[in-house]
């Protein structure tokens, strides 16, 4: 081969590798654009924001214990209801601690406004502070006056227990019963003094401190339900006049059907006019307060014998001071219930006539709580005619004995 031949041939081939170097640099470089937007280019959402380090760990210590979790979310329905359970039955044991400590309180409050009065402690409290509080069914108060010897003379010979069954009442049955009186307007008086010797021989008072006067008997039942919640722990408080017939077993029995009701008022519900004569009997100097002339009162229990709970006798301890006092004791009472979830219940066995009515009832198997005369609020010349009415229409001393609260 000549050198000429050879040159030619080296040319060509010198020609051939300079294209395919520029072609590969060419692709090589498009090679490497392509691989490096693929690397550094992130893509980013438009609803997504980057998140610094110190973002993320708050993120991620919201979503393990301050966030609400996804996990177990989705609860059993019993388990749900056993919750609920738990709960209602928390509320009502706070409910019941609450009205525990507002009684303690009333007491605490009864006990030393009476020694801030100057008035002396009465036996029954004495008793009380020194020993702990028992759980009786009910407190009975008979309202009775300074002038009313005979009329206590003739409860204590018929319906009321004396001496060691009295007290025999008390531990077995729980069941108190005391004469309900205040003081004289001259403390210390004649009609005190004749109130203490009483006291020293039957041992039944529960006195109050409180001005005795038939005006004054709206602020009497006040603090007798005050006195009375302060002195004994007791399911009802019961209210009696000294001129009605009581039959105290069949009394329990009706009381204990209510027992698991928290709030009630038991009596005889009755709607009188409010009368506004000045001059006749049961006028109402606020009888404006009742609507136009001729309007009657909202329901109340009669004033002759009546009971309410524990709650509600707590209750007036605790307000007594702003509950307002009309001139009729019961219309009095039915006023402070107004407004609250209390229960009426009217029960006509309360308000039984003396013989033949009660006397018919008892013998068709309805034996009366209470009898008495309503021309005479009570029965007509009761410390005479008690006696008959209590042959004809009590229960029977068995029955008391027997019954079982």
């Amino acid at each position: 081969m000549s050198l000429k031949s050879r040159g030619e041939q080296n040319s060509s081939k010198s020609v051939i590798s300079q294209k395919w170097t520029l072609f590969l640099c060419l692709f090589c470089f498009c090679a490497g654009m392509l691989f490096t937007n693929r690397m550094w280019t992130v893509p980013e959402s438009k609803g997504i924001t980057r998140t610094t380090a110190m973002e993320a760990e708050k993120l991620k210590l919201v979503s393990e214990g301050c966030g609400i979790r996804t996990k177990n979310v989705r609860r059993d329905s019993k388990d749900l209801i056993g919750e609920v359970y738990k709960t209602h039955n928390a509320i009502q044991t706070l409910d019941k601690t609450i009205s525990n400590l507002e009684m303690e309180l009333a007491a605490a409050r009864a006990a030393q406004e009476s020694m801030l009065s100057g008035s002396p402690l009465s036996e029954d409290l004495k008793k009380t502070e020194s020993s702990g509080k028992r759980r009786y069914l009910m407190v009975v108060g008979i309202n009775t006056a300074f002038s009313s010897r005979k009329r206590r003379d003739s409860v204590r010979g018929t319906w009321m227990p004396q001496g060691e069954k009295r007290k025999k009442l008390e531990e077995e049955k729980g069941i108190i019963i005391r004469f309900v009186i205040g003081h004289s307007a001259t403390l210390g008086g004649i009609l005190d003094r004749a109130i203490e010797a009483e006291d020293r021989k039957h041992g039944d008072f529960l006195r109050l401190d409180h001005v005795e006067g038939y005006l004054e008997l709206s602020a009497k039942t006040k603090i007798y339900f005050a006195t009375a919640v302060a002195l004994w722990d007791a399911d009802f408080y019961v209210k009696v006049d000294d001129d009605v017939h009581v039959n105290i077993a069949t009394l329990g029995e009706t009381l204990v059907r209510h027992r698991k009701k928290p709030r009630v008022y038991i009596g005889c519900m009755k709607s009188g006019p409010v009368l506004n004569q000045k001059g006749v009997r049961y006028h109402e100097p606020e009888y404006w307060k009742f609507g136009e002339a001729g309007n009657k009162y909202f329901r109340h229990a009669t004033g002759q014998l009546y009971a309410i709970s524990k709650d509600l006798a707590t209750y007036i301890s605790i307000n007594q001071h702003v509950l307002h006092k009309y001139a009729n004791e019961d219309v009095s009472l039915g006023s402070w219930f107004i407004g609250l979830d209390a229960e009426h219940i009217d029960d006509r066995r309360l308000c039984c006539g003396t013989p033949p009515d009660c006397e018919w009832k008892a013998q068709a198997g309805n034996i009366c709580v209470a009898s008495f005369d309503w021309t005479c609020s009570g029965i007509c010349r009761s410390a005479d005619r008690i006696k008959e009415v209590h042959r004809r229409c009590g229960e029977g001393e068995k029955a008391l004995w027997s019954a079982t609260f």
